[in-house]
């Protein structure tokens, strides 16, 4: 399939910044000459998409960056029921289908965790599996991280999602040696079954396109944009 669901282990762990990334190095190298799109599945409260908007020039409408969306910034069933909305998946599949069918490739950015609900019966992880999404894990740098990355990845595999491996993410300035000390990727990989695809550093400014290109460059991308 030729698009890839940015997940994480909960919210404020780096799926923008990954998608920004993604995003700015797919424009630099391939822009002109394969199309390629980024899609929130749904958001509660600003963001996502007015700075994806604000950062890349994409032939897309707001309802195709973000086919439903909630202004308290809550989880969407919440939200939902506080504006008396129904959450409408039907909207969101066909969205996310067009897209793909117009574009070589489409970034798509999930909201919270691998078990964030998206309905009242419906986590993430399970949209993800029914979809057949291939996925990647954001995992923050931080004491309990590896745990975090064994409980996602359990959902996951419970599930049935496709995950194409693990990206770690310095959410603040992290040193090596607590790099290597809170998030070990032989034992994060040996505990999951899953490959850490890489590390992004702490970014102070995640509107340089040109650093964040570069950043992604690090990455293992034949796995992680491999359609």
């Amino acid at each position: 399939m030729n698009a890839l669901l940015i997940s994480g282990t909960d919210t404020e762990v780096g799926k923008t910044v990954l998608t920004t990334a993604l995003a700015a190095y797919w424009q630099k190298y391939y822009s002109s000459s394969r199309s390629w799109g980024i899609m929130k599945l749904m958001q509660s409260g600003e963001g996502d998409c007015e700075w994806y908007q604000k950062l890349f020039s994409l032939d897309q409408s707001l309802e195709e960056l973000t086919p439903l969306y909630f202004q308290a910034p809550l989880a969407p069933p919440i939200a939902a029921a506080r504006e008396n909305k129904t959450i409408d998946l039907a909207k969101v599949w066909r969205t996310f289908t067009d897209l793909r069918q117009r574009r070589d490739f489409l970034l798509v950015e999930a909201l919270g965790g691998l078990g964030s609900p998206v309905t009242d019966e419906l986590t993430v992880a399970d949209l993800a599996g029914e979809w057949r999404l291939p996925t990647v894990l954001v995992v923050p740098v931080r004491l309990g991280a590896i745990a975090q990355a064994v409980a996602n990845v359990a959902l996951a595999q419970q599930s049935r999602v496709y995950l194409k491996g693990i990206i770690l993410n310095c959410v603040q300035p992290r040193t090596d040696a607590e790099i290597a000390e809170w998030t070990p990727i032989e034992l994060i990989q040996s505990l999951t079954h899953t490959p850490v695809l890489g590390c992004l550093p702490y970014l102070d400014n995640p509107t340089d396109l040109d650093k964040m290109a570069q950043v992604a460059s690090s990455l293992d991308l034949e796995r992680l944009l491999d359609a």
